[in-house]
């Protein structure tokens, strides 16, 4: 698997799909701290990573600034035009791209990458069509999950794992 570019959907993949509202009308989400290290680590592995979501969220431009996502795009009306100038931007093709989603506004990117995925909570619909299915639900890790997948099959996994038991080594823990 060649894979250079992991693009996700939000709500139900990097969140458990709860859009929760405050008093004050402010959206919230919640964000797994683990699925963060992943995406960090995918970067470190040389992967491009990107958000395409039909929501526009504060929380969103914020989790995607803080993770140095390479392409983010809110408010989607239509993932698959997105997807392909996203796949242009970065000069890749359809084979070397890994998409996550969970529901049916996702099952025309699925077509369009080598690689869909679809969290355990992913509608049957998206499960049916995903190359892999993770263990974990969306927003529990499912996209660490996923990464760790991409990563391992890639043979890069053990080394990324080596790099940090050695930079704990050196703090001294």
């Amino acid at each position: 698997m060649a894979i250079k570019c992991l693009v996700l959907d939000v709500d139900g993949v990097m969140t458990e799909g709860h859009i929760i509202y405050s008093s004050s009308g402010e959206e919230i989400k919640a964000f797994h701290a683990q699925d963060g290290l992943g995406l960090t680590l995918a970067r470190k592995a040389g992967l491009k990573i990107a958000v395409i979501t039909g929501r526009v969220s504060d929380m969103v431009a914020r989790r995607t600034s803080e993770l140095k996502f390479d392409f983010v795009r809110m408010g989607s009306k239509n993932k698959s035009k997105d997807l392909m100038e996203l796949m242009e931007t970065f000069q890749l093709q359809p084979e070397e791209v890994a998409y996550m989603g969970d529901d049916l506004n996702d099952f025309g990117v699925f077509h369009k990458v080598g690689f869909p995925i679809s969290p355990a909570n992913g509608v049957e619909e998206i499960k049916a069509k995903a190359a892999y299915v993770t263990k974990a639900r969306g927003g529990h890790g499912a996209v660490r999950e996923a990464i760790e997948k991409i990563l391992k099959d890639q043979k890069q996994w053990e080394s990324l794992v080596a790099s940090y038991k050695n930079e704990l080594y050196e703090q001294g823990q």
